[in-house]
């Protein structure tokens, strides 16, 4: 009775960030929405449901940090676009009453960029920077039932522009005894505690996401299915030069959807599909599909992987290597690599 007390509170608090948050538009913060390690951006999206004792997991979906990542440590490293990479350490530690921890650094580096006046003439460079501490916490409520949630401090630094901001994760998973794993997350619930000039705060980039995955019996492969952003129906970003329901050939003008495409439409943008299958026990191929990442940024006559990922995972004597490549856009898609390792298996003879 205790445990399904404390899973209903912990459901309600959800449901209040969701009342609360501030939705669309500007905010603050957008790197907290970038995927920061290759098994997760592997499948398309930034949150899974899968309990294998992977930190990166944990990171996403902080109901999931548990004592199997005892003093296992994550190094991530994400080759963005041009001149901006980002990257992350975590380590995890439980604690036998007070559950299992998982602290993360993380940070995003624009690289140097050009001050010029209003002229265009170059005047020297300066950097930009944003960077997020976060520290979560997991706990099994019983069999089936596990809660976490994490706190994030957050720093940013634009050249001599600076923000302080503070955000929680909350989340709950359901396993259930025929293998199904299903999550409900709320991620990037805050403030800004300080603003970049002074003026209003901006929302942060906050989205509530149900997630499910399970691995099949007979074949040795996992589905995982995301539903994106539960607290808000209409994602759709009309580009002017892209419409989502194309030009049309004779008018040249912009062509609406209506109707059940357009209903369609709208339900896709919040899905998000990935999987990965197991050949043998050190090697896992990955993928996923983004249909909302694919609208907004294939080109019409040209749409080639956008919206598509895929990536690997090989363990290789105590270290497990992920890589994954994701194609947001034609211009370019990021590398994601991985290395993640126990630090007890050095100490074991």
């Amino acid at each position: 009775m205790k445990n399904k007390t404390i899973l209903l509170l912990f459901f309600l608090l959800s449901g209040t960030f969701v009342a609360t948050a501030q939705i669309g538009g500007k905010y603050a913060y957008s790197f907290l929405e970038k995927p920061i390690s290759a098994r997760v951006a592997a499948f398309g999206g930034n949150v899974a449901a899968i309990n294998d004792n992977d930190l990166n997991i944990g990171y996403v979906n902080p109901s999931l940090i548990n004592e199997g990542m005892d003093n296992s440590m994550a190094l991530n490293y994400v080759n963005w676009f041009e001149g901006t990479n980002y990257g992350s350490v975590q380590f995890a530690n439980t604690f036998e009453k007070a559950g299992s921890f998982m602290a993360t650094l993380q940070y995003m580096d624009y690289g140097k960029l050009d001050y010029a006046d209003q002229a265009g003439n170059l005047a020297g460079t300066f950097s930009a920077y944003d960077m997020a501490v976060t520290i979560g916490w997991g706990r099994q409520l019983d069999s089936v039932f596990s809660i976490g949630a994490a706190v994030k401090g957050i720093y940013s630094a634009y050249e001599i522009y600076n923000s302080f901001g503070l955000a929680v994760d909350v989340a709950g998973t359901y396993q259930s005894p025929t293998g199904w794993t299903m999550s409900l997350v709320a991620r990037n619930f805050g403030t800004q505690l300080t603003t970049y000039t002074g003026n209003s705060r901006d929302p942060l980039p906050f989205s509530l996401q149900a997630v499910m995955s399970k691995r099949l019996d007979h074949v040795p492969f996992r589905f995982l299915a995301i539903y994106d952003h539960i607290e808000k129906w209409d994602l759709t970003y009309e580009d002017p030069l892209n419409p989502s329901g194309g030009i049309d050939p004779v008018t040249g003008e912009a062509q609406a959807k209506t109707g059940f495409s357009k209903f369609g439409d709208q339900l896709m943008r919040h899905i998000i599909l990935g999987g990965e299958f197991y050949l043998g026990k050190n090697l896992t191929l990955r993928a996923g599909y983004n249909y909302r990442r694919r609208q907004e940024g294939k080109i019409e006559d040209k749409l080639g992987m956008v919206g598509f990922s895929w990536g690997f995972g090989v363990r290789i004597s105590k270290f497990t290597i992920n890589y994954a490549r994701s194609a947001y856009n034609l211009v370019g898609s990021p590398n994601y690599l991985t290395l993640v390792f126990d630090l007890d298996s050095f100490a074991r003879k």
